[in-house]
């Protein structure tokens, strides 16, 4: 028969051990209440970065698959979460660990069968996170430069432009007046020369510079066209290159 002072032992050892196994439910807590505040928070930074990126598509025309309602979300588990890439998605079940089989998906990493570490988890899955984050910011910010001559500036690239479309019209009308004694009289071409075809070359610049020379994503306020410098290279200046291009011809003769 036991004495006094073994139940005494006895009952400080069950005491012990009460303490440290409520020490450990009380960490147990801690940790998946840290958990469950990590993955809320998670999922809050995901939904604002699939609205970023649909803005995002919208802006350059293509659209995504409507996201699922707020009712049909998946309860905040970690069985909802997905696994790192390889790895596999969390076991489906309850705390029994009984697996629910689920219809294997193109592209979707099938169901494994358990030991997985929530924190690692979610820590792989912020540090996706804040990948999709810097990819997301250098989408954006190529999407603010125009698709012609990105790492120009905007008076240069429309001087650029203009002053192509104004050689382009200088060669043209260079073609025009090798067959002008076929097609056309003299002072025909030479009213075409210096007058309609350098307002045609002000529009073609314009106008290009109003399809590509624009960001995808827009600009507020827009990129100025400089229709003054356009007029200038255009109406002024290649008449006038034309012009200079016959008197050194005839001189040359």
């Amino acid at each position: 028969m036991a004495t006094f002072a073994e139940y005494a032992v006895l009952a400080r050892q069950l005491a012990d051990q009460r303490r440290e196994t409520d020490r450990d439910a009380a960490a147990e807590d801690r940790r998946r209440r840290a958990l469950h505040g990590t993955f809320d928070q998670l999922t809050r930074r995901l939904d604002a970065q699939a609205h970023r990126l649909d803005q995002l598509g919208r802006a350059v025309g293509v659209t995504a698959d409507p996201a699922p309602a707020g009712g049909d979300r998946p309860a905040p588990t970690a069985a909802a979460a997905p696994g790192r890439p390889g790895v596999g998605a969390y076991p489906p079940g309850g705390t029994t660990g009984a697996a629910v089989a689920l219809p294997v998906v193109a592209g979707v990493p099938a169901p494994r069968a358990g030991g997985v570490d929530p924190g690692a988890e979610l820590a792989e899955a912020r540090r996706l996170a804040d990948e999709a984050d810097r990819l997301v910011a250098v989408t954006e910010a190529v999407g603010r430069r125009p698709p012609l001559l990105p790492a120009w500036s905007p008076l240069a690239r429309a001087l650029a432009v203009y002053a192509a479309c104004a050689a382009a019209g200088v060669v043209l009308a260079l073609v025009l007046l090798s067959v002008a004694g076929v097609v056309a009289s003299a002072g025909a071409l030479y009213v075409a020369t210096c007058g309609a075809l350098p307002v045609f070359c002000f529009v073609a610049g314009y106008l290009v510079l109003g399809r590509w020379g624009r960001p995808v994503l827009g600009a507020d306020p827009p990129p100025s066209r400089f229709v003054p410098l356009g007029f200038v290279t255009c109406v002024l200046l290649m008449p006038l290159a034309y012009c200079g291009y016959l008197v050194l011809f005839r001189l040359l003769r």
